[in-house]
């Protein structure tokens, strides 16, 4: 090895290799050459054979040239906020590989000229939700929610119940998202008891709007009540509702979490929503209700900050247009069907020495949807030293403990991925890098 490291070539000479520079030419020569540098520092410390320096330096490198890595999702949590929330449809992928070069985004081809912004996926929208006179889409529901107070709220009050000023991922609070667009808050209620008479009381000449917020990241029971939309349609003033998770009809498997058309009919004259959550589609944000209002939303001059890209635009008509999405997969998945795939996920690792067995688990909606609803569930479960093993390997594997036990949940995970996921895992056995 000493003389390994008398004879270390150079940084050029090594990315002169054709391999290596085929990899600059698909990535980009900075991250190679990163990867490189690194192979080659090893070889100096005497951990790596100089023979070995290319093929280390390969395996070092990102598919991509961003530092985003893929992630099999086996937490048992549909909608993952820190793994990027919804996973896209291979429809919503191919639509987004389609908008990422030039298209008409904002042109019309057979006339030649200008047209109208993402008309394809309003329309989609608009055809998703018969219920809404008029829709529009910003860049996340906390952008709507700004939209909608900013251009119909701001010097004057917004009233809301107490029970619904929550707080969001990362530490947002809705209160301080309100307040910083220059409207005023007029709570009413308690925290755990809102009547109608509370939202009656609060109203005169200068409330804009009632708000009604979908406590979605969490649940209260006991000595509770709350108004519904019904009740506050007829208050006399426009009602919003953040349902937040981005339901937009019922769903047979979450009977008690609000949906955009059911709110729509019970008299909400503007629904905000998420698509990257229970829908199932990128980052955006949803707005949907009456013509008026929604016209003064798309006409703010903060709507031209707020709007969604190509990608997102593309993306979105996919899944309302497509075939059902993964979240809408793994929600209604079989759990026999997951009970079958587990056992066969597990018999394959066994046949190769690896201490796997099918367990039943209980999954969770995630993403600040449904939190009470628990789905049942099916996982591989495994020794618990493999964690840390899987979440570095390619592609990373992410799952959750469980006792003594680390637990790949087959409800998050695409059964066109259980191949992969049991590579992962043999991959993870100690001596196997």
């Amino acid at each position: 090895m000493d003389d390994d490291r008398r004879r270390v070539p150079r940084t050029d000479a090594v990315l002169a290799d054709p391999v290596l520079a085929a990899a600059c030419e698909r990535l980009g020569r900075p991250l190679v050459k990163e990867a490189v540098t690194a192979a080659l520092g090893l070889v100096r410390d005497g951990r790596l054979d100089v023979e070995l320096a290319v093929q280390a330096a390969l395996s070092a490198l990102p598919p991509t040239a961003a530092r985003l890595l893929p992630v099999i999702n086996a937490t048992g949590v549909v909608v993952h906020t820190n793994l990027g929330r919804a996973p896209l449809s291979a429809a919503a992928r191919e639509a987004l590989a389609a908008a990422a070069g030039c298209t008409d985004v904002e042109f019309d081809l057979a006339t030649g000229r200008r047209g109208p912004r993402g008309g394809g996926a309003l329309a989609a929208l608009a055809d998703a939700v018969p219920d809404a006179e008029a829709v529009h889409l910003t860049n996340n529901n906390a952008a709507a929610l700004t939209l909608a107070a900013t251009a119909l709220a701001r010097d004057r009050e917004i009233v809301v119940s107490r029970g619904e000023l929550v707080e969001i991922g990362d530490g947002f609070r809705i209160p301080e998202l309100l307040e910083c667009t220059g409207a005023r808050l007029r709570e009413v209620g308690t925290t755990n008891r809102t009547h109608l008479a509370d939202y009656a009381d609060a109203i005169g000449a200068a409330t804009a709007f009632v708000l009604k917020v979908h406590p979605s990241n969490f649940s209260t029971t006991g000595f509770v009540s709350s108004v519904d939309v019904a009740q506050l349609a007829t208050l006399g003033v426009p009602v919003v509702h953040d349902i937040g998770s981005g339901l937009l009809k019922p769903h047979p498997v979450l009977p008690d979490e609000p949906d955009a058309a059911s709110a729509l009919r019970a008299g909400a004259d503007l629904v905000t929503a998420s698509a990257d959550k229970l829908l199932g589609g990128p980052q955006a944000g949803i707005v949907l209700g009456s013509e008026a209002l929604v016209s003064r939303l798309r006409r703010h001059p903060l709507a031209r900050a707020l709007r969604v890209d190509k990608l997102a635009l593309a993306a979105l008509e996919a899944t309302l247009r497509g075939p059902a999405p993964p979240v809408e997969r793994a929600l209604t998945a079989d759990p026999a069907r997951l009970r079958a795939r587990a056992e066969s996920v597990a018999g394959v690792l066994r046949d190769k020495g690896v201490d796997a067995a099918a367990t039943a688990c209980e999954a969770r909606v995630g993403g600040g949807g449904a939190p009470a609803a628990v789905l049942p569930s099916v996982a591989v479960s495994l020794a618990p030293g493999l964690a840390a093993p899987l979440r570095t390997g390619r592609p990373a594997v992410v799952g959750r403990r469980h006792g003594r036990r680390l637990l790949l949940d087959l409800r998050t995970v695409q059964p066109e991925d259980d191949d992969a996921l049991a590579a992962a895992v043999l991959a993870a056995r100690p001596g196997s890098r």
